[in-house]
């Protein structure tokens, strides 16, 4: 079995969720580890497990930031890590159990590989994959919102992301 070693330096995780009706909020997580094992060439093969350190989310402004760690959102006194494990992984979606919050839930999102590449600075070889995706965060128990007084509320509930991660492929 290939192991496949993540790149964070060539990598990002990046969210966005709409605010106030009229624009998108965006962010990012610092801190995240992408364990993936299997056969690059076969994908069908690949096992991989998502760790996010919610902790090291960042949106710019302390505030919110500090905010999205309370119990109105991630809660991370009490659940410091996002995990997703892959069931299955095809040519385009990839599905598996998503843990946020405490709350697990099966989830499918868009999967993309974009081959296999040599590395002129290391000699060997790299891949890398694009996931993107949209969760509804009140399946999570994240159901803070706010009415607005021109009608809607602050908060959407769908939160986009996309993943762009770089492997270097190893054995």
């Amino acid at each position: 079995m290939t192991n496949l070693k993540f790149d964070p330096v060539h990598s990002s995780l990046e969210f966005s969720i709409r605010h106030l009706m009229v624009s998108k909020i965006k962010g990012t997580f610092n801190d995240y580890t992408v364990d993936v094992k299997g056969d690059a060439d076969d994908l069908s093969s690949l096992e991989t497990v998502a760790t996010i350190n919610v902790d090291s989310i960042d949106t710019k402004n302390p505030d919110r930031d500090n905010h999205l760690k309370t119990a109105d959102f991630f809660n991370v006194e009490s659940h410091q890590q996002i995990i997703f494990k892959s069931k299955a992984i095809t040519e385009n979606k990839i599905t598996g159990d998503l843990t946020i919050a405490g709350q697990t839930n099966e989830e499918t999102f868009d999967f993309e590989q974009h081959g296999v590449s040599d590395n002129p600075l290391s000699g060997g070889q790299v891949t890398g994959f694009t996931v993107t995706g949209t969760i509804d965060r009140e399946k999570y128990g994240m159901n803070f919102n706010q009415a607005l007084e021109t009608g809607g509320v602050m908060l959407g509930k769908d939160v986009k992301f996309e993943f762009h991660g770089e492997f270097t492929i190893e054995g």
